[in-house]
């Protein structure tokens, strides 16, 4: 059995050290012990790029946020399914992922982060959005810690607040729509959303693109439905 090789780590969030290690050519992401991104699982990253920016034509001058760069593979799907016209603002809160995505991870979609639509930030996407000119994008994708139930800080669900779910409708265009990535359905999400009118549908979304069952969940959100 090959061995695990840890590639770098960092203590920059509170609670916990998150390291970066290869196996056997795949490539995974651990904080506090527990798994979060794994190279070979990432069916539902995948969706949430495709069906993210779904209803944008490839002729049209498109602007996308992307919250969350993790391993690049919402990423990498949204470039694919959108025009040479289009602009995405990658918003990632910790400069360690950008770094180990240009280095250790260049050759899996590291390389993206060299295309001239995307536009690469450092910084909370909370505050991104908060900070936004109304309608200013046609589409959010976001895949921030655990979705609407945070694990790995607190302070994440400020995303998924009333006022976070306002500041998203002020942000997006008309016709516009909001993809969050997902652990499981979250009722008390489903409420708020329910309470401040915005159509939404919950897409289950696999691991793999073979596996039998979905293990996650896209909220795929209208805000000014």
């Amino acid at each position: 059995m090959k061995p695990r090789i840890k590639l770098a780590e960092t203590d920059a969030l509170p609670g916990g050290t998150m390291a970066l290690y290869e196996h056997d050519g795949a490539f995974v992401v651990n904080f506090a012990g527990q798994e979060l991104m794994h190279s070979e699982a990432v069916e539902s990253e995948r969706l949430l790029g495709e069906v993210g920016v779904k209803r944008l034509s490839r002729e049209g001058a498109h602007r996308v946020l992307i919250g969350g760069l993790g391993l690049g593979f919402t990423l990498a799907s949204a470039l694919q399914s959108t025009g040479p016209s289009t602009a995405i603002d990658v918003v990632e809160l910790l400069p360690d992922i950008v770094d180990w995505n240009r280095t250790h991870l260049k050759d899996l979609n590291g390389a993206l982060l060299e295309d001239s639509r995307v536009n690469i930030q450092i910084e909370d996407v909370n505050r991104v959005i908060r900070k936004a000119a109304p309608q200013t994008y046609d589409a959010i994708l976001l895949d921030v810690d655990n979705g609407p139930s945070a694990m790995v800080s607190g302070t994440n669900s400020s995303v998924y607040s009333i006022s976070g779910l306002r500041a998203l409708r002020t942000a997006i265009r008309s016709g516009g729509r909001v993809a969050i990535w997902s652990a499981g359905p979250d009722p008390a999400f489903e409420t708020r959303l329910k309470r401040e009118g915005m159509k939404f549908q919950a897409v289950p979304a696999r691991k793999y693109p073979k596996a039998r069952r979905a293990a996650y969940l896209i909220y795929v959100i209208e805000p000014r439905g």
